[in-house]
């Protein structure tokens, strides 16, 4: 779907001020706790997520497009975005607050199940 394409090149431009952003720092040894620190773990999987979660978006409308699959994906197509979005969120929140871990199957699940939905529209062809 168009909207996935969207999504992914605003979530590949959104990675890249991430990176850029936190980029500035990541000289200091001890910024945000140093190299191994759980802050700055999920700050680098934030960062990366806005890519890998980009990919899939950008996976999923040029494969319902190259097999003609215009019907059964807004389910899939939705579940996508809410993961882009979702998925940096939560990690960022993490970062700040550990608590905010135990949402994480907020955008995991939405992959998780876009990713099974996909599928089995894909294998209903």
């Amino acid at each position: 779907m168009l909207i996935n394409i969207y999504t992914a090149w605003i979530a590949f431009l959104l990675g890249c001020i991430a990176g850029a952003v936190s980029g500035m720092f990541f000289h200091k040894k001890e910024w945000m706790g140093g190299y191994d620190s759980w802050r700055r773990r999920l700050t680098r999987l934030a960062h990366i997520s806005f890519f890998g979660i980009g990919f899939l978006n950008l996976a999923f409308a040029l494969t319902s497009r190259h097999l003609g699959i215009e019907s059964g994906i807004i389910i899939p197509s939705v579940l996508l975005i809410i993961g882009v979005a979702t998925m940096p969120l939560v990690c960022y929140l993490s970062a700040w607050k550990p608590i905010f871990r135990h949402i994480f199957f907020i955008p995991a699940g939405s992959v998780i199940l876009a990713i099974i939905f996909f599928l089995w529209r894909i294998v209903s062809v």
